[in-house]
C-alpha cells in the first residue's frame, strides 16, 4: 500500500524562491505530514476496513490537500463518523475547492503554485 493516494501526488517542486509565498500552507502540510506518517504505520495494521472508496485515510489526504488543515480535518472527521458498520458505503470522493491554486509534490506535499 502506498504511502497516498495516486490523486494525491504531482511533480512539483518547492523552489527557495517560493519559500515565503509558502507559509500558508505550512499548516496543511504539517497534517499532511502526520497523515502519511498514520498511512504508513498505523493504516496497515487495521487492513482494507473502510465501508467507502477512498479509504478514509485516504479521503483526509485529498481533504487537507484541497481544503486546507481546518476545512480538510472538520470533513474527516464528519467523514469518521459517517463510516460505521450499518453504512451502506460506496464511492465517496472530496469535492475539489473551486479555486485551489496550489501544486503538489511527489510526496503530496502542497506548494505554491508557479506561474512562469
Amino acid at each position: 500500500m502506498s504511502a497516498l493516494p495516486a490523486s494525491s501526488v504531482g511533480t512539483a517542486h518547492l523552489r527557495s524562491q517560493d519559500l515565503v509565498r509558502g507559509i500558508p500552507v505550512i499548516p496543511r502540510n504539517l497534517v499532511l505530514g502526520f497523515l502519511t506518517g498514520y498511512r504508513k504505520v498505523i493504516s496497515p495494521v487495521y487492513g482494507d476496513v473502510c465501508a467507502y472508496y477512498p479509504s478514509c485515510s485516504a479521503y483526509a489526504v485529498g481533504a487537507v490537500q484541497q481544503h486546507g488543515a481546518v476545512k480538510g480535518a472538520a470533513l474527516s472527521a464528519w467523514r469518521i463518523l459517517r463510516c460505521n458498520p450499518w453504512t451502506t458505503g460506496g464511492v465517496d470522493d472530496v469535492r475539489p475547492h473551486d479555486h485551489f491554486r496550489y501544486d503538489l509534490t511527489a510526496h503530496g506535499f502542497v506548494v505554491p503554485s508557479r506561474k512562469d
